[in-house]
């Protein structure tokens, strides 16, 4: 086993952390992946959602890599947790667009409704962005994507900086609407000249 699977990573903020996933997150992990909830009319709502046996499926993988200590580094995905509590908020993630070019992209998911609007997505975006531009020196930039129907993913890439660079019109399909897809993205010269000691 390499040394990198005992680095534990807990990046604190003022009301939240972003840690890794916990055998005890299971139940809660498990619920909200669960088909039906709000969230998922959002976040990406024209891709398969997954099903009660394919979430089953994946809790089972995660007790296993929990159990082997068996995560990347730099991470490609964190939990969002309240600091105080410790109650689970939801998760961020990084994927590769062109890992060839360094070309990497971010995502955010909150799961409970109640507590959208609290300024707790931009904390947690935030911190993530800034924990990966210091994980990756070489990355000159992280985009984001969405579509043209989440309002809130739209406000909360431009609260932090990031410009509108793509859109591609009527490009997806929700509820038999279309919607642009969208494409957003920022430079680490962008990032540190707007958080120049770094995001808090």
């Amino acid at each position: 086993m390499t040394a990198w699977r005992y680095i534990i990573v807990n990046i604190e903020g003022s009301t939240i952390r972003l840690r890794d996933i916990q055998l005890a997150d299971l139940d809660t992990y498990r619920h909200w992946q669960q088909p039906g909830h709000a969230w998922q009319a959002l976040d990406g709502p024209y891709y398969p959602k997954a099903t009660s046996e394919q979430v089953d499926k994946l809790i089972d993988r995660l007790k296993e890599r929990i159990a082997a200590d068996d995560w990347s580094n730099p991470r490609t995905r964190l939990m969002i947790a309240d600091k105080q509590s410790d109650t689970l908020f939801g998760t961020v993630t990084r994927y590769w667009i062109s890992e060839e070019t360094s070309w990497s992209a971010v995502g955010i998911v909150i799961f409970d409704p109640s507590y959208w609007r609290q300024g707790i997505g931009y904390q947690a975006l935030g911190m993530w962005i800034d924990y990966l531009f210091k994980q990756f020196p070489a990355w000159v930039r992280l985009d984001l994507r969405t579509w043209s129907g989440n309002h809130g993913m739209v406000g909360l890439a431009t609260k932090l900086g990031y410009r509108e660079e793509a859109r591609f019109r009527k490009a997806r399909i929700v509820n038999g609407e279309y919607f642009d897809g969208l494409g957003f993205g920022i430079l680490r010269d962008e990032w540190q000249t707007q958080f120049p000691n770094g995001f808090d």
